[in-house]
């Protein structure tokens, strides 16, 4: 045998759970859940390419598809088997990158090119070409290289004027710049509304720098504007501007991407010392480059990817601000398998020295104006919740306290909707209801996308419902004109 194929086969027989693989029904969830299958249709499919991996090392190897796996691990979460197909990809690419097989990356970075917005973003915080070895800044030269090639190869509408459909977006995150890039790219008139006074919505405030650049941010916004999107910052929908208001300035649609921004409250003792930060407003902190006090000892309670960003932040504060944290643990009141952040992403955080502690949950923050303590409690784990995970249940007597300077909160965020006109329908849990086919609210006309309908999840989920909104509205706009 070939010894690069049984290196290969090693490999596979390492990375595959050979039990679970034997009860995948080829039930397709993996393929169902993914946006990437969305965003690229026939060209990608991960479910076959998890065939082709155990049948035909080799040809999937030389396959473009094993680069085009976002990360967002929706086909894990979903998997009756759980099958962590990312990571499984991921192996696979780095012995396709040892082998120097560079032409499956750029095909696969030109068709991330042409079917995904925002392509440059997407290449940091959602492909991680540095997990593979390969380098990101050269990865990402290429991509606007290609991003370049591909603009001029394509015939440009005709820039809009004052007598085109105009279209208002409110929200300049991913799902908001998604909706602007593709009607604009159709002809249309497109503003966007942001009330903060930088652009990006949850990239510029949420994403660490770590991850994304901020140079790489200017350069999809850049990009936006010359396209023709006027952006509009400091200004609040529903405050500084009623949805009468837009409608009266002859907008035909309006598309809201706010995003999740409200952080959720811990009701317990002590949540109001100095010291207890959410982790939001911690990160907005961290990218905004203002120096600000950040604690020694620090704890983060919560699980999901806010929480592990806000903890490899407040490490690299340190290197960065030159005051950053010394020790920093995330605690959590179920396992490592029910947390909800991205396996990957909690590997890399304990790599830089995040600490995990698992089955625990706070009762009160202590302190005396300025947090000194954390107390908690040890949990038991007991039958899975409405989300699947199991619950958290105390453990009388198992009380204790962990000595920190600053407890960072981690625990949801929520959309904020409340200016949005009362006629629009909410979901239970807050997020605005759409029809998932067009992305149109109860009201007609109205369009939303992106995590204030989801709440929280990722990049490329955000752009698949900005795509999917934006082909609604280009109807509505046709419609009209007829």
């Amino acid at each position: 045998m070939d010894p690069n194929t049984a290196a290969q086969k090693a490999v596979i027989e390492r990375i595959l759970d050979a039990e679970k693989l034997k009860y995948c029904y080829d039930c397709g969830i993996c393929t169902a859940s993914c946006s990437m299958v969305d965003l690229l249709g026939k060209d990608y499919n991960p479910r076959v390419l998890l065939e082709r991996i155990v049948l035909d090392p080799e040809k999937a190897l030389a396959s473009e598809e094993l680069w085009l796996c976002a990360w967002c691990y929706r086909c894990y979460k979903r998997c009756p088997q759980a099958l962590k197909l990312p990571e499984i990809f991921l192996l696979m690419r780095a012995i396709s990158a040892k082998q120097d097989h560079t032409q499956p990356l750029e095909k696969a970075l030109s068709k991330i090119v042409q079917n995904i917005p925002l392509p440059l973003v997407t290449s940091m915080v959602c492909f991680h070409p540095e997990r593979a070895g390969l380098s990101r800044e050269e990865t990402l030269a290429k991509t606007e290289q290609l991003r370049d090639q591909y603009v001029k190869s394509k015939k440009r509408k005709k820039r809009a004027d004052a007598t085109d459909p105009k279209v208002a977006v409110i929200g300049s995150g991913p799902a908001g710049l998604t909706v602007a890039y593709e009607l604009s790219r159709k002809g249309y008139s497109v503003t966007v509304f942001e009330s903060m006074l930088q652009l990006g919505g949850m990239m510029q405030k949420g994403i660490p720098e770590y991850r994304l650049p901020r140079k790489v941010l200017a350069k999809e916004l850049e990009f936006m504007k010359d396209l023709g999107v006027e952006m509009k910052t400091g200004v609040t929908v529903g405050k500084d501007l009623s949805f009468d208001s837009v409608w009266k300035e002859g907008y035909k649609a309006i598309f809201v991407g706010t995003g999740a921004h409200k952080s959720q409250k811990l009701k317990i003792e002590g949540a109001n010392l100095k010291g207890v930060i959410t982790a939001l407003d911690f990160l907005w902190n961290v990218n905004s480059g203002d120096k600000f006090e950040v604690g020694k000892k620090v704890a983060v309670i919560g699980g999901g990817n806010v929480a592990v960003d806000a903890a490899r932040s407040a490490l690299t504060a340190r290197t960065a601000l030159k005051m950053g944290a010394e020790e920093v643990a995330i605690l959590y009141r179920r396992s490592r398998e029910e947390m909800p952040a991205n396996p990957w992403e909690v590997r890399e955080a304990e790599e830089e020295g995040v600490k995990l502690e698992f089955g625990v949950a706070p009762l009160r923050i202590v302190g005396d104006r300025k947090v000194s303590a954390i107390e908690c409690i040890r949990t038991q784990l007991g039958e899975p919740d409405e989300t699947g995970r199991r619950t958290a249940t105390p453990t009388p007597g198992s009380e204790f306290k962990r000595e920190v300077d600053m407890v960072i909160l981690a625990i949801g965020e929520a959309p904020d909707v409340e200016f949005l006109p009362k006629e629009i329908e909410l979901n239970e849990n807050g997020t605005i209801w759409v029809n998932p086919v067009t992305m149109e609210t109860s009201i007609s006309g109205i369009f939303a996308g992106g995590d204030v309908v989801t709440g929280s999840a990722s990049v490329i989920e955000a752009i698949r419902a900005g795509k999917i909104a934006a082909e609604s509205i280009a109807g509505r706009l046709k419609s009209l004109e007829r």
